[in-house]
């Protein structure tokens, strides 16, 4: 097989192991939701492994949501443009926000270290199309980590310096599975193994989540505003 049929097997196996030929974008039912709740009186039921959206504090809640690689890199440049305009417009704090930045499907990867981008690089770029602009290469390390691009579209907003900032990443477990599954078959490994190394790799201030869909929409029955990034 060669490598650009390889890279297409590759890409049309996640897509059948995660489900996306039947699942559409999220694009949110906050005010629907938010609204039902303010006539009826619901109250979702609470489950512990929710727990922790609720202990985040600050004065104002928003979960960005992302799928796709621009979309996670773009969701890193919508959090740093709302605390921006928070602090100039209403003479607020960065730490008046819980905000929570989501990878999930494509962008998942961005929530690994860069020790998995180092050796899993090549197959996860034939999986994301997300090489380097400058060279259209395959990156080497999370490109998210990198300080000092700013052609990046996270426009030069890093995982560290948000997460100093205040901000949680979400990390889609579900989509860290499947892609294990993938890397596993590409190098002749195991899934299982793989998967703990990623996990074990996982970027600061982030919190595996059963699925980044369900957490989306658990999020929303705590408060949290939901803001979609990328296409």
């Amino acid at each position: 097989m060669n490598i650009k049929n390889k890279d297409l097997a590759t890409r049309r196996s996640l897509l059948a192991g995660m489900g996306f030929a039947a699942t559409g974008l999220t694009l949110g039912v906050t005010r629907s939701a938010i609204a039902q709740q303010a006539s009826t009186g619901f109250q979702a039921k609470r489950h512990p492994g929710d727990r922790w959206l609720n202990d985040m504090p600050g004065d104002h809640r928003v979960f960005i949501d992302s799928s796709r690689p621009l979309g996670g890199a773009e969701g890193m440049r919508y959090a740093n443009n709302i605390l921006i305009a928070h602090t100039a417009a209403y003479n607020g704090a960065e730490s008046d926000y819980a905000m929570i930045v989501c990878f999930r499907r494509f962008s998942t990867p961005f929530g690994w270290g860069d020790e998995v981008w180092e050796k899993y690089g090549k197959i996860l770029n034939g999986v994301l199309k997300f090489p380097d602009p400058k060279t259209n290469e395959p990156f080497s390390v999370n490109p998210m980590n990198i300080a000092d691009r700013r052609d990046l579209p996270n426009g030069g907003n890093t995982i560290e310096s948000l997460g100093e900032r205040g901000i949680i990443f979400a990390v889609c477990d579900a989509a860290t599975r499947v892609i294990s599954g993938v890397l596993a078959r590409n190098v002749g490994g195991s899934a299982d193994e793989i998967y703990a190394e990623i996990v074990a790799s996982a970027i600061p201030n982030s919190q595996f989540v059963p699925a980044g869909v369900l957490t989306a929409t658990r999020a929303q029955e705590y408060g949290y505003s939901l803001l979609y990034a990328g296409i």
